[in-house]
């Protein structure tokens, strides 16, 4: 089985990032009822930031209305003769004014706080789910998907998340409450005037139409740019052993060039368009700043009858006219907010819709019920349960009738008739059949796609068999539980993984409840003590990048320390010393047969050397074993082994 390309995959729009705006993405009902139901432990949060955002927006709406009241009342009274207002009167109004911004100030400031908060406390949920959800899923999954994709469930799409949710949510909320509010409150000032915005409109939402549908073209194009170089560097990174070996520098500046430009043309276009959208707005809107101020002066200069909500028919005043002047800009600004904010919502959702569908993976079926258990023998020799730790293990095996078996762990594996096909109607394997005792060292060789991975895959259950079966100690491995299976089994893989921690912390990870002395122990086993006490902290030494200060051979060592840890009854070696040199090799190798010894053991390798000592070596061909024996007897039959063996010591 090879391995599935690791790409990283497309960024989103994030903070700072390219605002769409134009046809909005289509969002899921379902996606919004789930999303909603995070809200359940922040009722109480979300009514206030409702009320915050009804008196936020009621304020600045009271601010202009008041501003009629200001002109009318106090200033123009004030530059008449005989007037009775005074600068006190005046300035007790201006500090009214001046409270109700404040009081809208402080609102949206106690919005945007609790918003914060709560989109926080959502996005941790969300994570958690996710996480704990991911750790339920099958190999399958993980073989069928790139690192890129799964990245970007925890990035990109919880990132758009929180910008929608600290964001978006609570600007469109307001620009709503505000264009309601505000509406109104022009219809009460001048209905003619009124009318003229809403005929207005109809010009705003033309041009932002053509300018949306021009923008999200180049915004979809450029986000397919920005992929493509991000994925580039990560090739180019990942290889530059590669890059510096062939003197690739050159031609990989050409090629990073050529998708740089790319990346720019697209981004100008994009930008270009929208970037201009903002300003346009604003002209518009003093457009029709204009346009009120002409008609409202002549409304006002010719006596011209003014309809409205409270006054009936009346003129306009300078207050009057000031006051609505304000309030149209008000009105025109939260339109386009809420455009721009509808978009980024609907594109968050889109990000969410993929989280959830993660979520919904089917996780592993497991419908094993033989568990594992610490065992003890009672006077009469037979097995019980434990509730200590003996290290002794035994299978609890419960049948139909209600009755307990317990049978003791050994490692003794069967494959009998199996097959087995990744994808249906594409048969990998084919009447499979094999057995391993206990103290066996059983040997897969052949060409890559042979199947040898896949024999490995089907005995920890990462794939389930099609047809045949496989038995383990006696049991149909299809009645052990997963977790106990494999708690069963170590495994050493081609490709160490080393986790950020101590070398003692990594050791351990074989067996969680392992003590130092018996991770220490395990290192002795594995030829692996000698370095790590030669390391700056010997076993706390901090081991970070995947064990990067380290060689490979010694990152070799540490895993087959962390598998014999565990101590289990069956090995998994998988081409454990293929990827390093023959000297290394030794030393692995070493450490290994110390390992091995007195469990059972499948070792797939390419070089033929390291499994000449093997009990008994398989040979594979598409799917198939072709030959079986002892290296002995395959030389001697002077078959396929014999042609590997006597033509080169290494598999291509």
């Amino acid at each position: 089985m090879s391995n599935q390309p690791r790409r990283q995959g497309p960024p989103s729009g994030g903070p700072g990032g390219p605002k769409m705006v134009g046809k909005p993405v289509s969002v899921n009902k379902n996606t919004v009822k789930r999303l909603l139901s995070y809200f359940s432990n922040y009722k109480l949060h979300m009514i206030l930031v409702f009320v915050f955002i009804i008196t936020s927006a009621v304020a600045s709406v009271m601010a202009s209305l008041f501003l009629q009241t200001l002109i009318d009342g106090y200033v123009t009274p004030m530059l008449g003769a005989n007037s009775s207002v005074g600068f006190s009167d005046l300035a007790m109004a201006l500090v009214k004014m001046g409270c109700l911004y404040v009081c809208g100030a402080l609102s949206g400031l106690f919005y945007s706080r609790i918003m914060a908060s709560v989109s926080q406390g959502i996005l941790k949920k969300i994570r958690d789910k996710m996480f704990a959800h991911m750790q339920t899923l099958p190999i399958k999954y993980f073989d069928s998907h790139n690192f890129g994709d799964t990245m970007s469930h925890y990035t990109n799409d919880t990132d758009s998340l929180r910008q929608m949710l600290a964001q978006s949510v609570p600007q469109a909320m307001s620009s709503i409450v505000t264009i309601v509010s505000v509406f109104f409150s022009m219809l009460r000032q001048s209905v003619w005037l009124t009318l003229i915005v809403i005929a207005f409109l109809f010009i705003i939402f033309k041009a932002m139409g053509f300018i949306g549908g021009k923008s999200s073209k180049y915004f979809v194009k450029q986000q397919k740019s920005v992929a493509d170089v991000n994925s580039y560097i990560e090739e180019m990174v990942n290889g530059q052993k590669v890059v510096k070996v062939f003197c690739y520098e050159d031609k990989s500046k050409a090629e990073f060039d050529r998708r740089n430009n790319e990346l720019f043309n697209n981004m100008r276009k994009a930008n270009s368009y929208g970037n201009i959208v903002g300003p346009v707005m604003n002209n518009l809107g003093y457009i029709l700043y204009v346009i009120l101020a002409i008609v409202g002066g002549l409304l006002a200069i010719k006596s011209i009858p003014n309809l409205s909500l409270t006054a009936g028919i009346n003129t306009l005043t300078l207050g009057t006219i000031a006051s609505f002047l304000t309030l149209s800009r008000s009105f025109v600004q939260p339109i386009s907010q809420v455009s721009q904010q509808i978009n980024a919502i609907a594109m968050a959702m889109a990000g969410a819709e993929r989280i959830f569908a993660l979520i919904d993976e089917a996780p592993e079926a497991d419908d094993g019920y033989v568990t594992l258990v610490n065992a003890k023998y009672d006077a009469d020799g037979n097995i019980t349960e434990s509730e200590e730790r003996t290290g002794q293990w035994a299978w609890k095996h419960p049948h139909s009738d209600g009755t307990l078996e317990y049978i003791p762990l050994k490692g003794n594996v069967v494959l009998d008739d199996v097959d087995f096909a990744y994808v249906e109607g594409k048969t990998v394997l084919h009447n499979v059949s094999l057995y391993a005792e206990p103290g066996q060292k059983v040997a897969f060789v052949g060409a890559t796609g042979a199947g040898k991975t896949t024999i490995t895959n089907l005995i920890n259950r990462f794939y389930d068999i099609a047809d045949g079966k496989i038995r383990y100690d006696g049991i149909n491995i299809n009645k052990i539980k997963k977790a106990d299976l494999r708690r069963s089994m170590g495994i050493v893989l081609q490709d160490v993984n080393l986790f950020t921690g101590t070398v003692m912390e990594n050791i351990r990870y074989g067996k969680l409840d392992a003590t130092d002395e018996e991770c220490i122990a395990a290192a002795k086993l594995a030829n692996a003590d000698g370095f790590i006490r030669m390391l700056p902290q010997g076993y706390n030494t901090v081991l970070e990048g995947d064990g990067s200060g380290l060689s490979q051979g010694q990152r070799q060592l540490i895993s087959i320390a962390r598998a014999a840890v565990a101590d289990p009854p069956v090995m998994i070696l998988d081409e454990a010393t293929s990827s390093i040199d023959t000297r290394t090799e030794a030393i692995v190798q070493s450490g290994m047969d110390a390992l091995m010894k007195g469990r059972t053991v499948f070792v797939i390798a390419h070089r033929l050397s390291t499994v000449q000592n093997s009990d008994v070596i398989m040979v594979l061909e598409q799917g198939r074993i072709i030959e079986r024996g002892s290296h002995e007897k395959l030389i001697a039959e002077k078959g396929k082994y014999y042609q590997l063996y006597t033509g080169a010591f290494e598999l291509e």
